[in-house]
């Protein structure tokens, strides 16, 4: 199963359709928002790709009561969070949060196979050594928004453990000018 992962879109629809959308066309299944979406309805370009979309909020929360509203409404893609979501997905633990030292605490206890985070706008792929012998990835998509460092979201393939970092394409089926990162387990 492979996953579009996402945070800090900052309202940007634009630069959030195109991710999706790239993703999409790369095999993604299902899409993970770490939060600062801000405007709730920023999440509405997402219908047309037909994918499951598992969104917290952040610090710049918006409008909670209309992220809830959202997720509610019969046609829609959103399931809303909360602060933070426990996901099994594609047989892996998959932790989400939007903090980055809250993320690095939670990766260590072996509990999760993924701990995936946002905030600082800084794309990161880490291997963490788990207090239980195991190892957990920390993962952060940096800023799909585009705000204070160049677009980016992680296309996480669960079957192989391997983590794209990709920029996000201007325009839809534009070629990124940098090659992804990809890190293996």
């Amino acid at each position: 199963m492979k996953i579009c992962l996402l945070s800090d879109s900052h309202d940007n629809r634009r630069l959030l359709e195109h991710a999706v959308q790239d993703a999409k066309g790369r095999g993604a299944e299902v899409v993970l928002h770490c939060g600062d979406v801000v405007a709730p309805t920023t999440l509405r370009v997402l219908k047309k790709f037909e994918l499951p979309v598992h969104v917290i909020h952040g610090n710049n929360t918006g409008d909670l009561f209309a992220m809830s509203k959202l997720s509610y409404e019969p046609d829609s893609v959103v399931r809303y969070h909360g602060q933070d979501a426990t996901l099994h997905l594609g047989g892996r633990s998959i932790f989400l949060v939007h903090y980055p030292h809250y993320a690095a605490a939670l990766a260590l206890t072996g509990d999760y196979d993924l701990v995936c985070c946002g905030h600082d706008h800084k794309a990161s792929v880490q291997r963490v050594d788990t207090v239980r012998g195991g190892v957990a990835h920390l993962l952060n998509p940096g800023t799909v928004g585009g705000v204070g460092a160049k677009p980016s979201y992680i296309l996480i393939d669960l079957a192989e453990m391997t983590f794209d970092v990709r920029e996000v394409p201007v325009e839809p089926g534009e070629a990124c000018n940098t090659p992804p990162v990809t890190v293996h387990n």
